[in-house]
């Protein structure tokens, strides 16, 4: 038996894993990436993270605790990894900070999941 297509959810009513990725996909496409260009190297410190983090919540209107979840669940991703108060990205993502590619949520998904 065929169901019928559900309508869409309003924003407000998205799910917990939607919201969790949505959260995700902004900080790291706004907040982490352009600090890793930025900064030409593929660390960073909790002052600079914060730094960049105040720019894109007075730009935005964002408030910083929805920022700080999504940063959060990147960590809990592995995409972003914490050692000594130093916070760097996943080792395969450094070929395309070289190249400078502005690089979309969906590409880390797949980079740091792909097993080789």
């Amino acid at each position: 038996m065929l169901k019928s297509p559900q309508p869409e959810k309003p924003a407000e009513d998205k799910g917990k894993h939607a919201s969790s990725t949505e959260n995700r996909r902004m900080v790291w496409e706004n907040v982490v990436w352009p600090l890793i260009l930025d900064l030409n190297k593929p660390y960073f410190t909790l002052k600079e993270y914060q730094a960049k983090r105040n720019d894109f919540c007075k730009v935005s209107g964002m408030p910083p605790s929805r920022v700080a979840g999504g940063f959060v669940s990147l960590l809990i991703k592995g995409i972003v990894a914490r050692n000594k108060g130093i916070y760097s990205i996943h080792y395969r993502l450094i070929p395309y900070m070289r190249k400078r590619v502005v690089l979309e949520y969906g590409q880390v998904i797949r980079e740091v999941n792909t097993k080789r």
